[in-house]
Protein backbone atom coordinates (compact mmCIF):
# COMPACT_ATOMS: atom_id res chain seq x y z
CA UNK A 1 0.00 0.00 0.00
CA UNK A 2 2.87 2.37 0.90
CA UNK A 3 4.74 1.68 -2.70
CA UNK A 4 1.05 2.13 -4.24
CA UNK A 5 1.10 5.69 -2.51
CA UNK A 6 4.57 6.81 -3.11
CA UNK A 7 3.80 5.86 -6.85
CA UNK A 8 1.11 8.58 -7.17
CA UNK A 9 1.77 10.77 -4.21
CA UNK A 10 5.24 12.49 -5.70
CA UNK A 11 3.89 13.36 -8.85
CA UNK A 12 2.63 17.02 -7.71
CA UNK A 13 5.55 17.67 -5.45
CA UNK A 14 7.77 16.42 -8.89
CA UNK A 15 5.97 18.70 -11.26
CA UNK A 16 6.10 21.72 -8.62
CA UNK A 17 9.73 21.22 -8.40
CA UNK A 18 10.04 21.46 -11.99
CA UNK A 19 8.21 24.35 -12.63
CA UNK A 20 10.36 26.34 -9.91
CA UNK A 21 13.46 25.16 -10.76
CA UNK A 22 12.64 24.48 -14.43
CA UNK A 23 15.14 21.64 -14.49
CA UNK A 24 14.88 17.94 -14.36
CA UNK A 25 17.58 17.24 -12.56
CA UNK A 26 17.80 14.39 -9.70
CA UNK A 27 18.08 16.34 -6.90
CA UNK A 28 15.37 18.39 -7.90
CA UNK A 29 12.73 15.77 -8.96
CA UNK A 30 13.87 14.31 -5.62
CA UNK A 31 13.49 16.86 -3.46
CA UNK A 32 10.00 17.61 -4.87
CA UNK A 33 9.60 13.83 -4.30
CA UNK A 34 10.42 14.08 -0.43
CA UNK A 35 8.15 17.01 -0.07
CA UNK A 36 5.25 15.50 -1.52
CA UNK A 37 6.12 12.40 0.29
CA UNK A 38 6.25 14.22 3.90
CA UNK A 39 3.37 16.60 2.61
CA UNK A 40 1.00 13.14 2.61
CA UNK A 41 2.33 11.27 5.47
CA UNK A 42 1.72 13.94 7.60
CA UNK A 43 -1.89 14.55 6.35
CA UNK A 44 -2.45 10.69 6.82
CA UNK A 45 -1.39 11.00 10.30
CA UNK A 46 -3.54 13.41 10.81
CA UNK A 47 -6.90 12.00 8.99
CA UNK A 48 -5.75 8.49 11.69
CA UNK A 49 -5.63 10.91 14.81
CA UNK A 50 -7.77 14.03 14.84
CA UNK A 51 -10.69 12.85 12.28
CA UNK A 52 -9.79 9.49 13.44
CA UNK A 53 -10.33 7.96 10.36
CA UNK A 54 -8.87 3.84 9.81
CA UNK A 55 -4.98 4.00 8.29
CA UNK A 56 -6.02 2.40 4.82
CA UNK A 57 -8.53 4.33 3.87
CA UNK A 58 -6.63 7.88 5.10
CA UNK A 59 -3.67 6.26 3.02
CA UNK A 60 -6.07 5.51 -0.05
CA UNK A 61 -8.11 8.84 -0.03
CA UNK A 62 -4.99 11.14 0.20
CA UNK A 63 -2.86 9.34 -2.35
CA UNK A 64 -5.78 9.34 -4.87
CA UNK A 65 -6.33 13.10 -3.95
CA UNK A 66 -2.46 13.77 -4.66
CA UNK A 67 -2.38 12.24 -8.02
CA UNK A 68 -5.20 13.83 -9.09
CA UNK A 69 -3.53 17.34 -7.78
CA UNK A 70 -0.75 16.42 -9.82
CA UNK A 71 -2.48 15.77 -12.87
CA UNK A 72 -4.48 19.27 -12.88
CA UNK A 73 -1.33 20.52 -12.25
CA UNK A 74 0.45 19.15 -15.49
CA UNK A 75 -2.49 20.49 -17.37
CA UNK A 76 -2.61 24.02 -15.73
CA UNK A 77 0.92 24.86 -15.72
CA UNK A 78 1.96 23.84 -18.96
CA UNK A 79 4.42 21.35 -18.59
CA UNK A 80 2.35 18.55 -19.99
CA UNK A 81 3.04 19.80 -23.29
CA UNK A 82 6.90 19.02 -22.39
CA UNK A 83 8.36 15.66 -21.95
CA UNK A 84 6.67 15.65 -18.55
CA UNK A 85 3.27 14.74 -20.39
CA UNK A 86 0.13 12.86 -18.75
CA UNK A 87 1.23 9.17 -20.71
CA UNK A 88 4.52 8.80 -20.21
CA UNK A 89 3.87 9.59 -16.38
CA UNK A 90 1.24 6.78 -16.62
CA UNK A 91 3.07 4.30 -18.34
CA UNK A 92 6.36 5.68 -18.86
CA UNK A 93 8.94 5.51 -21.93
CA UNK A 94 11.18 2.25 -20.91
CA UNK A 95 12.36 2.12 -25.10
CA UNK A 96 14.28 5.22 -24.67
CA UNK A 97 16.18 3.53 -21.62
CA UNK A 98 17.60 1.24 -24.71
CA UNK A 99 21.64 1.97 -24.64
CA UNK A 100 22.45 1.36 -28.00
CA UNK A 101 26.34 2.02 -27.31
CA UNK A 102 26.72 -0.89 -25.33
CA UNK A 103 28.48 -4.06 -26.73
CA UNK A 104 28.22 -5.86 -23.62
CA UNK A 105 29.48 -5.57 -19.83
CA UNK A 106 32.60 -4.12 -21.17
CA UNK A 107 30.74 -1.05 -22.02
CA UNK A 108 30.10 0.01 -18.15
CA UNK A 109 33.98 0.31 -18.10
CA UNK A 110 34.21 2.43 -21.42
CA UNK A 111 34.26 6.42 -21.16
CA UNK A 112 33.12 6.40 -24.81
CA UNK A 113 30.30 4.28 -24.43
CA UNK A 114 29.50 6.13 -21.02
CA UNK A 115 29.10 9.32 -22.73
CA UNK A 116 25.47 8.21 -24.28
CA UNK A 117 24.32 5.99 -21.23
CA UNK A 118 20.48 6.76 -20.91
CA UNK A 119 19.80 9.00 -18.13
CA UNK A 120 16.99 7.13 -16.88
CA UNK A 121 19.56 4.45 -16.57
CA UNK A 122 22.22 6.27 -14.32
CA UNK A 123 18.98 7.51 -12.21
CA UNK A 124 17.75 3.97 -12.14
CA UNK A 125 21.09 2.58 -10.47
CA UNK A 126 21.47 5.26 -8.09
CA UNK A 127 18.28 4.22 -6.61
CA UNK A 128 18.99 0.93 -6.46
CA UNK A 129 22.14 1.49 -5.02
CA UNK A 130 20.96 3.14 -2.25
CA UNK A 131 18.19 1.26 -1.86
CA UNK A 132 20.25 -2.19 -1.37
CA UNK A 133 22.40 -0.65 0.77
CA UNK A 134 20.27 0.65 3.19
CA UNK A 135 17.68 -2.42 3.20
CA UNK A 136 21.57 -4.55 3.89
CA UNK A 137 22.49 -2.39 6.91
CA UNK A 138 19.47 -1.86 8.48
CA UNK A 139 18.15 -5.19 7.78
CA UNK A 140 17.55 -6.05 11.66
CA UNK A 141 16.42 -2.81 12.05
CA UNK A 142 13.47 -3.00 9.57
CA UNK A 143 12.70 -6.81 10.57
CA UNK A 144 12.35 -6.07 14.40
CA UNK A 145 10.13 -2.68 13.18
CA UNK A 146 7.58 -4.50 10.92
CA UNK A 147 6.96 -7.61 13.13
CA UNK A 148 6.98 -6.25 16.55
CA UNK A 149 7.66 -2.15 17.07
CA UNK A 150 6.76 -2.53 20.60
CA UNK A 151 9.68 -4.66 21.43
CA UNK A 152 11.80 -2.49 18.69
CA UNK A 153 11.29 0.64 21.37
CA UNK A 154 12.29 -1.82 23.86
CA UNK A 155 15.89 -2.32 22.59
CA UNK A 156 16.47 1.13 21.55
CA UNK A 157 14.72 0.95 17.40
CA UNK A 158 12.63 4.26 16.58
CA UNK A 159 9.63 2.84 14.94
CA UNK A 160 9.02 6.39 13.56
CA UNK A 161 12.84 6.93 12.11
CA UNK A 162 12.79 3.43 10.55
CA UNK A 163 8.95 4.34 9.18
CA UNK A 164 10.67 7.94 8.33
CA UNK A 165 13.20 5.99 6.59
CA UNK A 166 11.00 3.80 4.78
CA UNK A 167 8.89 6.50 3.13
CA UNK A 168 12.30 8.19 2.05
CA UNK A 169 12.83 5.26 0.16
CA UNK A 170 9.76 4.45 -1.23
CA UNK A 171 10.00 8.23 -2.26
CA UNK A 172 13.15 7.83 -3.92
CA UNK A 173 12.30 4.22 -5.92
CA UNK A 174 8.99 6.56 -7.08
CA UNK A 175 11.37 9.37 -8.44
CA UNK A 176 13.78 7.67 -10.17
CA UNK A 177 12.13 5.21 -11.82
CA UNK A 178 9.08 7.44 -12.63
CA UNK A 179 10.62 8.91 -16.16
CA UNK A 180 11.05 5.74 -17.50
CA UNK A 181 8.27 2.96 -16.55
CA UNK A 182 5.51 5.57 -15.29
CA UNK A 183 2.99 4.93 -12.31
CA UNK A 184 1.63 1.59 -13.41
CA UNK A 185 4.84 0.01 -13.59
CA UNK A 186 5.85 1.45 -10.71
CA UNK A 187 3.24 0.06 -8.43
CA UNK A 188 3.58 -3.20 -9.92
CA UNK A 189 6.97 -3.80 -9.59
CA UNK A 190 6.70 -2.11 -6.19
CA UNK A 191 3.68 -4.77 -5.12
CA UNK A 192 3.58 -7.76 -7.24
CA UNK A 193 7.01 -9.41 -6.83
CA UNK A 194 6.93 -8.69 -3.02
CA UNK A 195 3.44 -10.36 -2.67
CA UNK A 196 4.67 -13.29 -4.97
CA UNK A 197 7.37 -14.39 -2.89
CA UNK A 198 5.21 -14.42 0.35
CA UNK A 199 2.84 -16.73 -0.89
CA UNK A 200 5.91 -19.04 -1.39
CA UNK A 201 7.19 -18.79 1.93
CA UNK A 202 7.12 -18.22 5.82
CA UNK A 203 11.04 -17.08 5.60
CA UNK A 204 11.88 -12.85 5.62
CA UNK A 205 15.33 -13.18 3.77
CA UNK A 206 14.23 -15.99 0.76
CA UNK A 207 11.20 -13.52 0.50
CA UNK A 208 13.21 -10.75 -0.45
CA UNK A 209 15.41 -12.79 -2.59
CA UNK A 210 12.41 -14.40 -4.30
CA UNK A 211 11.16 -10.90 -4.93
CA UNK A 212 14.19 -9.82 -6.69
CA UNK A 213 14.14 -13.07 -8.25
CA UNK A 214 10.50 -12.41 -9.87
CA UNK A 215 11.16 -8.79 -10.54
CA UNK A 216 13.50 -9.46 -12.52
CA UNK A 217 12.05 -12.31 -14.51
CA UNK A 218 9.28 -10.06 -15.10
CA UNK A 219 11.11 -7.82 -16.84
CA UNK A 220 13.26 -10.00 -19.15
CA UNK A 221 9.95 -11.89 -19.82
CA UNK A 222 8.19 -9.00 -19.72
CA UNK A 223 10.05 -6.81 -22.70
CA UNK A 224 10.98 -10.02 -24.44
CA UNK A 225 6.71 -10.60 -25.02
CA UNK A 226 6.33 -7.18 -25.91
CA UNK A 227 8.99 -7.61 -28.91
CA UNK A 228 8.71 -10.74 -30.30
CA UNK A 229 4.79 -12.11 -29.50
CA UNK A 230 3.62 -9.43 -31.89
CA UNK A 231 6.39 -10.25 -34.60
CA UNK A 232 5.63 -13.89 -34.20
CA UNK A 233 1.89 -12.93 -35.45
CA UNK A 234 2.92 -10.91 -38.40
CA UNK A 235 2.93 -7.71 -36.79
CA UNK A 236 5.69 -4.99 -37.49
CA UNK A 237 4.58 -2.65 -33.97
CA UNK A 238 5.23 -3.95 -30.64
CA UNK A 239 3.27 -4.11 -27.16
CA UNK A 240 4.05 -1.33 -24.72
CA UNK A 241 7.12 -2.66 -22.78
CA UNK A 242 5.63 -1.08 -19.40
CA UNK A 243 2.27 -2.44 -19.83
CA UNK A 244 3.85 -5.94 -20.60
CA UNK A 245 5.95 -6.61 -18.02
CA UNK A 246 2.76 -5.52 -15.45
CA UNK A 247 0.88 -8.04 -17.06
CA UNK A 248 3.50 -10.69 -16.41
CA UNK A 249 4.21 -9.61 -12.70
CA UNK A 250 0.60 -10.34 -12.42
CA UNK A 251 0.08 -13.51 -14.10
CA UNK A 252 3.66 -14.49 -12.09
CA UNK A 253 1.38 -13.17 -8.33
CA UNK A 254 -2.08 -15.06 -9.58
CA UNK A 255 0.13 -18.25 -9.97
CA UNK A 256 1.21 -18.18 -6.65
CA UNK A 257 -1.78 -17.13 -5.18
CA UNK A 258 -3.54 -20.11 -7.01
CA UNK A 259 -1.09 -22.83 -6.15
CA UNK A 260 1.81 -21.33 -4.04
CA UNK A 261 2.85 -23.27 -1.25
CA UNK A 262 1.69 -20.65 1.66
CA UNK A 263 -1.67 -19.45 -0.24
CA UNK A 264 -2.68 -22.28 -2.42
CA UNK A 265 -6.28 -22.90 -2.89
CA UNK A 266 -7.69 -24.92 -0.23
CA UNK A 267 -7.30 -28.57 -0.78
CA UNK A 268 -10.34 -30.94 -1.10
CA UNK A 269 -11.24 -34.25 -0.01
Amino acid sequence: MLGDAMGHVVLPGIVIAFVLAGSTAAWVMLAGAFGAALFSAMLVEFFRRVARIEGSAALGSVFTAMFALGVLLLEQSGVARTSFDVHHILFGNIETAIWPAATGLSSLFDPVALTSLPPQLGRLTFGLVVVALAVVVLFKELRVVSFDPDFARTIGISPQLIGALVVSLAALAAVVSLSAVGVILLVAMMVCPAATARMLTDDLKTQVWLSLLFALASGVFGYAIAVLLPLAFGYEISFGAAGTIAVVAGLFQVAAMLFGAKRGLPKTA
